[in-house]
């Protein structure tokens, strides 16, 4: 009888060791590759927003030749200036991508604005070095453009994995949050004016003919 007993106590000891190592086997088997995958989906988003970064900062480094160039022949739009630099130095100054979007768009309105006093002043359209930024800024937004919209679906992909029930859970284990999607305002969404290579340059103004001394 004792026997018997010792053996059923065996026997119960050894089901639940099964027991429990099954349910730790199924347990890790979910566990693993949902956690890995909220990770992975931030790693995404982060490599996503350092090639979106990477263009921005390409676009500002554009940005002080250009106002140069602009000021040669606009120096009294000092307003536009002074808040280009206000909106260059808040990229910069800070780290969010929050905030970094916020200094894009803010940008971007203030870019299309600088480009547009070519309408006020002919001449400056005629300007080669003006001509060369205007076609490098294009190129570069066009890469914005891009890296923009592949930020936007990493982003969303995560997004929506933390908000699911069981992403949520494992979202909340890996420490991953949701990101701010680059969303552009009206006024970032202007686009640039472009300039038109076809037009002749400002034909100079006629001089008189000498006049023969009697």
């Amino acid at each position: 009888m004792r026997n018997s007993g010792l053996a059923g106590i065996w026997g119960i000891l050894l089901f639940l060791v099964i027991l429990v190592v099954v349910l730790g086997g199924i347990f890790l088997a979910v566990y693993i590759p949902g956690y890995n995958r909220a990770v992975r989906l931030e790693q995404e988003a982060n490599e996503a927003w350092a090639n979106v970064d990477a263009q921005l900062q390409r676009r500002l480094d554009l940005i002080p030749n250009l106002v140069a160039t602009v000021q040669g022949y606009a120096g009294q739009e000092k307003e536009i200036f002074t808040r280009i630099a206000e909106a260059r130095t808040k990229y910069f100054q800070t780290d969010s991508i929050q905030g970094r979007i916020a200094a894009s768009n803010e940008m971007s309105g203030l870019l299309s604005r600088l480009l547009l006093l070519q309408e006020a002043y002919p001449q400056l359209k005629s300007n080669e070095n003006f001509r060369d930024l205007q076609v490098a800024l294009e190129g570069t937004e066009n890469r914005i453009a891009v890296a923009r919209t592949r930020y936007n679906e990493a982003v969303r992909r995560l997004n929506t994995y933390t908000k699911e029930f069981i992403g949520s859970f494992f979202a909340r284990r890996a420490g991953v949050e949701p990101k701010p999607l680059f969303e552009t305002t009206p006024e970032a969404r202007a686009a640039p004016p472009k300039v038109d290579f076809s037009a002749p340059p400002p034909t100079p103004p006629a001089q008189p003919a000498p006049q023969s001394e009697p």
